[in-house]
C-alpha cells in the first residue's frame, strides 16, 4: 500500500479505525470522512503516529445528500488519485428518524452515503485504476427483503429490520456496481465483519441502547472484524475479483434476496433518482 491513497468513512471508531491504522502502517495515505471534529482529530493523531504520510480528514454529515455530494466533490478535488474507497459508515436506530431529505435515517446513512460518495469519486477511481471499492455489509441482511413500495419504512418500522434491509442494500449495490465496472479496472466487493465489540449502537436509543452493551461482552474484537476490510483493500490475492461478499477473508454466499440482480438494478435506479444523479 506504499504511496496509495485510501478514502474511508466510519474511520473514527471500531473496525474502521483499526482498518485505517493497519492500512496506514502498510504505507497508505488515509483520507477519512467524519462527523465529529474532536473524534476526527483523535483519529488523525493515531494515524500520524503510524506513519508520516499526509493523512487528513473531511467533516460531513453523511445522512444528508447535500453533504454526501459536497464532501465527495471536495475529496475528488483535493487528491490526484484514489486507489481504494472504503464505505464503512453505519448505524442503527431504535425509533424511526427522518433526514432533512425525507429519507429514513438508516437507509440514508447506511446505503445512500455509500451510493452517493462512490458516484462522486468514481471518475477519480477509474483514472487511478487498478482501484478498489470495499463496502461493509453484514450477515444481518439474512432474512431481509426490500419492499420497493416502502423503502423508507413508513408502514412498519423496526430498528433491527431497517438495519437488515440497509445491509441487504449494501450487497445489492455491490453486485450492480461490480457489473457496471466490468472492464474499468475498478473492483467492488463487500463484507460481513462479524459482530464486533465497538461503539456501534451507542446512538441507537430505546431498548437497543441497553442490549448492545450486553451483546458486546460476547463479540469479537475490532482487530478481528477489521481484517477483512484490510484484506479486500490491500491483498494481491484478490486483484481483479469483483462482486463478492466476504467473511473472514473468504468469499461467502449471501442470501437469495442478496443475489437478486433485478432487485439490484431496481435499487440502483431508485437510488439515482433519490440522489438526483444520472446514469
Amino acid at each position: 500500500m506504499q504511496g496509495k491513497v485510501v478514502v474511508m468513512t466510519g474511520a473514527t471508531s471500531g473496525i474502521g479505525e483499526v482498518a485505517a491504522e493497519r492500512l496506514a502502517e502498510a504505507g497508505a495515505t488515509i483520507l477519512f470522512v467524519a462527523r465529529d471534529r474532536a473524534r476526527a482529530d483523535a483519529t488523525l493523531q493515531r494515524l500520524r503516529a503510524k506513519s508520516d504520510a499526509p493523512h487528513r480528514f473531511h467533516l460531513a454529515d453523511l445522512s444528508r445528500l447535500s453533504e454526501m455530494k459536497r464532501v465527495g466533490a471536495e475529496i475528488a478535488a483535493a487528491t490526484p488519485r484514489i486507489d481504494v474507497l472504503v464505505n464503512n459508515a453505519g448505524a442503527m436506530f431504535s425509533s424511526r428518524r427522518v433526514t432533512a431529505d425525507g429519507l429514513e435515517m438508516t437507509f440514508a446513512l447506511n446505503h445512500m452515503s455509500y451510493f452517493v460518495l462512490t458516484a462522486a469519486l468514481m471518475d477519480k477511481l477509474k483514472a487511478s485504476a487498478p482501484a478498489r471499492i470495499v463496502s461493509t455489509a453484514s450477515a444481518a441482511h439474512q432474512g431481509a427483503r426490500l419492499d420497493f413500495d416502502d423503502l423508507q419504512s413508513e408502514k412498519d418500522y423496526s430498528g433491527l429490520r431497517a438495519y437488515g434491509r440497509s445491509k441487504l442494500c449494501n450487497i445489492l449495490f455491490t453486485r450492480e456496481l461490480a457489473r457496471r465496472l466490468q472492464g474499468a479496472g475498478v473492483t467492488a466487493n463487500c463484507l460481513h465483519p462479524g459482530f464486533v465489540a465497538t461503539r456501534f449502537g451507542a446512538d441507537a436509543g430505546g431498548a437497543l441502547k441497553w442490549i448492545f452493551p450486553v451483546a458486546r461482552l460476547f463479540a469479537r474484537k475490532p482487530e478481528k472484524g477489521a481484517e477483512t476490510i484490510v484484506y479486500l483493500a490491500a491483498s494481491p490475492e484478490i486483484a481483479g475479483e469483483s462482486g463478492g461478499y466476504f467473511f473472514d477473508r473468504r468469499n461467502a454466499t449471501p442470501s437469495a434476496a442478496a443475489q437478486d440482480d433485478a432487485a439490484a438494478r431496481r435499487l440502483w435506479a431508485i437510488s439515482e433518482s433519490l440522489a438526483g444523479l444520472g446514469s
